[in-house]
């Protein structure tokens, strides 16, 4: 006689359930911490310095005589530089209230999941669940006060798990919002087909719980990027970009990329067939790629996520071949110098202004080579795959926060 197995008690799933969403949250807050707290103690170090320039400018104003107007005019000039961040740095301040705040509801509702496991009832579910989906609004709306802002620093990295070849790809959504939890995976850059599909991120730690996708054209390259729900990848051996939407398992339009180099004409340091490196930040859909009449430097487009028309082309001047990897944040290209170990984020072309500087942002390239690079403007993390591991890396940014009267 066949065994059967009883369904889960309803009460634990809900503890279950609810659990997951407490630490989702946790997880958040601790993303958030770890990427304002630079930011905040640069501002806070600003604020004394802007007291100090401000006390020696009132003692000039009291007594002209002590100092002279060139003199007068410097420290004034100064202050008028330091105004513009008092804003930034009241709103700061209150952000860091409120993650307080939120850390101690968390704090709370961990504590009545805890007593409900040994309880087993003695709570109200619906009246749980509503204070965790009201807290998750009050996090995402913390969460985007932070706006856009400039790369200053890149965490230690994070390994997520050790699978598949020396190259490949792995990624989730980049489409903001998005409730989206799925988790892709591609092994290769050359000829491949299979795309894995995890539906969790804890999933993919586990190697558990995925479908397979299997392409209609094969890709090349790692420089794949999933946006709203569609995979967007570089078609083997052309200049042809191509979107294939998961959940139909169908190619809703394919493009080709005028001009772009391709079949290692102008890849990354790497090689692997990079000549096109897909991606997608907080203003939308990118491809990075060169051309012959370029030079070999490297040219970015931004393009329209339905149709894959180019909107606007920038010429960056920085030769592909010498870059590891790119990866865009808020419009701006930064750019490493290596995928070898002792790499840096040595470049970025601003996009909103059409201009670039040297850089110099460390981070630790801990398995010594670097295939894919790619920033996800959802989590505020880097994904990369670095010589069959899948590592993560979160990034501070200085940013300009965006107040209710903006």
């Amino acid at each position: 006689m066949a065994s059967s197995i009883p369904p889960p008690e309803p009460m634990k799933m809900a503890g279950d359930i609810h659990g997951n969403w407490v630490q989702n949250i946790s997880q958040s807050m601790e993303v958030l911490d770890l990427r304002t707290y630079r930011d905040l103690q640069y501002v806070r170090n600003t604020e004394s310095l802007m007291k100090v320039v401000d006390g020696k400018l009132k003692v000039a104003s009291d007594n002209p005589r002590s100092l002279n107007p060139k003199g007068f005019q410097e420290i004034k000039d100064k202050v008028s530089q330091l105004l513009p961040l008092l804003p930034v740095l009241d709103q700061y301040k209150m952000d860091a209230k409120m993650i307080l705040h939120l850390r101690e509801e968390v704090r709370n509702l961990s504590l009545v999941l805890m007593a409900i496991q040994e309880e087993m009832g003695a709570y109200d579910y619906e009246e749980l669940r509503q204070r965790v989906l009201l807290l998750e609004t009050r996090l995402h709306s913390c969460m985007q006060k932070l706006g856009c802002g400039k790369l200053t620093g890149v965490s230690n990295p994070i390994t997520v798990r050790a699978s598949g070849s020396r190259f490949g790809s792995w990624m989730t959504d980049t489409m903001i919002p998005s409730s989206d939890n799925r988790v892709w995976s591609m092994d290769g850059y050359y000829k491949g087909r299979r795309v894995l599909e995890y539906r969790t991120m804890n999933d993919f730690m586990k190697g558990q719980n995925f479908v397979q996708h299997l392409l209609p054209h094969p890709w090349a390259g790692t420089g794949h990027v999933v946006y709203n729900g569609s995979l967007y990848y570089n078609k083997y051996q052309s200049n042809i970009i191509i979107k294939y939407h998961f959940r139909s398992r169908s190619v809703l339009v394919q493009r080709s990329l005028s001009g772009a180099g391709y079949n290692n004409t102008f890849p990354y340091s790497w090689g692997g067939s990079s000549d096109i490196d897909l991606m997608a930040d907080e203003n939308g859909l990118w491809a990075v790629y060169t051309t012959i009449p370029n030079a070999g430097n490297i040219v970015i487009s931004r393009l329209e996520p339905m149709s894959l028309e180019v909107l606007q082309t920038w010429d960056t001047g920085f030769p592909k071949r010498s870059a590891g990897e790119s990866f865009m944040i808020c419009g701006t290209l930064y750019v490493t110098n290596s995928h070898l170990a002792g790499a840096k984020i040595y470049f970025a072309y601003y996009t909103n202004t059409s201009s670039y500087e040297y850089t110099d942002i460390p981070f630790h390239n801990q398995y010594s080579h670097i295939s894919m690079m790619d920033y996800n403007p959802r989590e505020r993390v880097l994904y990369t795959w670095n010589n069959g591991h899948q590592v993560l890396y979160n990034v501070t940014l200085f940013q300009v926060i965006k107040t209710s009267g903006d």
